[in-house]
């Protein structure tokens, strides 16, 4: 018999909704991935570096060019200068490069911190390594302050002898919540003496909105000098798929980072890394993606105003939360249930990112939705959401 290392650990939510909208044909805005193409120039730049030859193993650490480039913007965007040769590193998508930070970092009797809704990934990794998730809850949203957001003190209340590391996202998933330069304040001033390491998930770093800058942990020296900044391509240039994704750290950390890595995947695709090196030499691609969601966040936020939902403000990511409660008193999970399967449209409760999705605390009658997704796909959705 196997003793498993996850033994609560079952189908992730995200697999479980796609299933059942799969299974009632209902239209899937619960899972974050689009269903448009990526630009055709990348995908012309694939089929280049395969007819080139581009097919073998590339080297561990992601071809030299890729790595040059994701330099060149991190440097352009935030003012910080990461050594490609050693101190960024291209890896099998962001959740690979979320393991394998916390693994390098954590181990048996450690604590990790993690801001509460959070991203699947994260609380298994921690057990995987041996140590102990500590949960902050975000504050949660009130008619004064109708988003979530950091709730600094219990963070710093949190940390104890056993911290080895403080994991963050922003943008937020699930929330849509953005940092801004107060709030990196608020972690300097924090993690100032200890020797708590910052793993900075910012995937949706190019997805900020209504004229906002991201406020990554790049842009201050001496956050940096403690944190892995991991990013993903699958949400910067819609290829969810191919699971590219990088990491930013100095090179002490990205030495240990790099060992686990070359025994996790070892090396990512060769020909996608080479068609992302040439893809990312126009800047547009990327400083344009803020205008492109915001008009999907707009219609479908619209959208929704004609309905019983009500929404919450989203600055960034492309998931927007919605507040069922005049339509229902039911728990999220079984109302995402129920809208799926009655009204044909999947979404993802938000309980589902807590540890305990079933307390009274985890169930605030929201539902994320995400606005990934072609208009015409959003406009079917609304159609059959203003029937509930």
């Amino acid at each position: 018999m196997i003793n498993s290392k996850l033994p609560d650990v079952g189908v992730t939510i995200f697999t479980v909704m796609s299933r059942l909208a799969t299974e009632t044909r209902a239209i899937n805005l619960g899972q974050g991935f689009p269903d448009f193409d990526p630009d055709a120039g990348l995908l012309a730049q694939v089929d280049a570096a395969m007819a080139a030859g581009h097919n073998q193993y590339a080297p561990m650490p992601g071809i030299p060019a890729l790595r040059a480039a994701i330099a060149t913007k991190t440097q352009a965007l935030y003012g910080a200068a990461y050594d490609p040769e050693t101190e960024i590193t291209v890896t099998s998508g962001a959740t690979q490069a979320l393991m394998t930070a916390i693994l390098a970092v954590a181990g048996t009797g450690d604590e990790v911190i993690v801001l509460e809704p959070n991203y699947d990934s994260y609380v298994p990794a921690i057990r995987l390594a041996g140590a102990a998730p500590v949960a902050v809850q975000l504050l949660p949203p009130t008619p004064e302050a109708p988003g979530y957001r950091p709730d600094w003190d219990a963070v710093r209340r949190a940390i104890t002898p056993r911290t080895r590391a403080l994991v963050i996202n922003f943008p937020h998933n699930p929330t849509g919540a953005v940092l801004d330069d107060g709030d990196l304040d608020e972690l300097e001033r924090i993690l100032e003496g200890t020797g708590v390491v910052l793993i900075s998930d910012e995937v949706y770093e190019h997805i900020v909105f209504d004229g906002r800058r991201h406020a990554s942990i790049a842009r201050r020296p001496a956050l940096a000098a403690r944190s892995f900044l991991i990013s993903s391509f699958g949400k910067t240039f819609h290829t969810t798929g191919w699971k590219i994704g990088y990491c930013c750290a100095p090179a002490a950390l990205s030495v240990e980072f790099r060992k686990i890595h070359q025994f996790m995947v070892f090396a990512v695709s060769t020909p996608m890394q080479y068609a992302l090196a040439a893809f990312l030499k126009d800047p547009r691609h990327y400083l344009e993606l803020p205008a492109f969601y915001q008009a999907k966040r707009d219609r479908l936020e619209a959208g929704l105003q004609q309905t019983r939902f009500r929404t919450l403000p989203c600055p960034g990511t492309y998931f927007l939360l919605a507040d069922y409660s005049a339509i229902s008193d039911a728990p999220e999970s079984e109302f995402a249930r129920w809208l799926t399967t009655e009204h044909g449209v999947a979404v993802i409760p938000i309980a589902a990112f807590h540890a305990d999705p079933d307390a009274p605390a985890s169930n605030r009658q929201l539902v994320r939705f995400c606005f990934a997704k072609k208009d015409s796909t959003l406009d079917a959705a609304l159609e059959r959401l203003q029937r509930v």
